[in-house]
């Protein structure tokens, strides 16, 4: 086995091993509820909030289509801008409901503090010693 394949393959085993931990899979799976969402925050926003927003505009689509055409060419989309903000405030608030929620919850755990240690059969002798000695003085 050359060098470069001995490189290789330790590379590829640090790298599972990176894979393997609890936190990068934790992330991943993060990252595809994540993205499950946002097709979630997406449809709410566009189906659902630009409608209501746009009773009080006059027109159901005025959010999603609010644009400022440019001299030159091209526009400032204006609209989609927003959209991307309120998707953007959702899935903030979400998340901090939930990492409230963790907190709360790791708190009670952390709250209920464990049993004191139980002295190690030394120290109880040491105890009696010194209470024998006290006795004595």
């Amino acid at each position: 086995m050359n060098d470069l394949s001995k490189k290789t393959t330790g590379f590829l085993a640090e790298f599972r091993k990176f894979i393997a931990r609890g936190n990068v899979m934790d992330l991943a799976v993060g990252v595809i509820i994540g993205g499950a969402f946002k097709g979630i925050t997406d449809s709410l926003v566009s189906d659902i909030l630009n409608p209501i927003l746009g009773i009080f505009a006059g027109d159901n689509e005025a959010l999603a289509a609010l644009a400022i055409q440019l001299p030159g060419g091209g526009a400032l989309m204006l609209g989609s801008f927003l959209n991307a903000i309120l998707n953007f405030l959702i899935m903030a608030f979400v998340v901090f409901c939930i990492v409230k929620a963790l907190n709360r919850f790791y708190k009670k755990e952390e709250a209920t503090p464990p049993p004191p240690p139980q002295p190690s059969r030394e120290e109880v002798l040491l105890t009696e010693i010194r209470d024998l000695l006290k006795e004595r003085t």
